[in-house]
């Protein structure tokens, strides 16, 4: 769990150098090809660990932890970068956090129907969402 959520963050980190749209690109990229070179049989162990079911009792399984820092992990270094970048940095987190829920619900879909077109969806959507929120402030809120 930690070597996945680990191996992402590099990826992230680098490419997040040249952006927060460069970096979402490397993202989808990297699932996108997990999906396809796997025929739709793979997809992200982070995911898959945090939605396993607990086992019974108030004790929290390591993988879960793991996943949960995973999670943090890649929402963080986005939001850096949104900040860096512009953004406004009280909501940059915002931003951070809807791209890896997006990205992760799109990749489950991708693998129950055996095609790329939710994970293609999101991207476009999420770009769009990233250069809003390097325009500058949403008005109204």
């Amino acid at each position: 769990m930690r070597y996945a959520g680990t191996a992402v963050e590099r990826l992230l980190r680098k490419e997040l150098d040249a952006g927060p749209v460069a970096g979402l690109r490397a993202f989808l990229g990297l699932w996108r090809g997990t999906v396809v070179a796997s025929d739709f049989r793979a997809g992200c162990p982070v995911l898959a660990a945090s939605v396993e079911e607990p086992p019974p009792g108030d004790e929290i399984p390591p993988a879960l932890i793991a996943a949960a820092g995973a999670f943090d992990g890649w929402e963080g270094l986005l939001a850096a970068a949104l900040r860096d970048h512009g953004a406004d940095p009280g909501r940059a987190p915002e931003p951070a956090t809807l791209v890896v829920a997006s990205v992760q619900g799109a990749i489950s879909m991708c693998r129950a129907r055996r095609d790329t077109a939710p994970l293609d969806r999101v991207a476009r959507q999420l770009e769009a969402l990233i250069d809003a929120a390097l325009a500058g402030p949403v008005r109204g809120t």
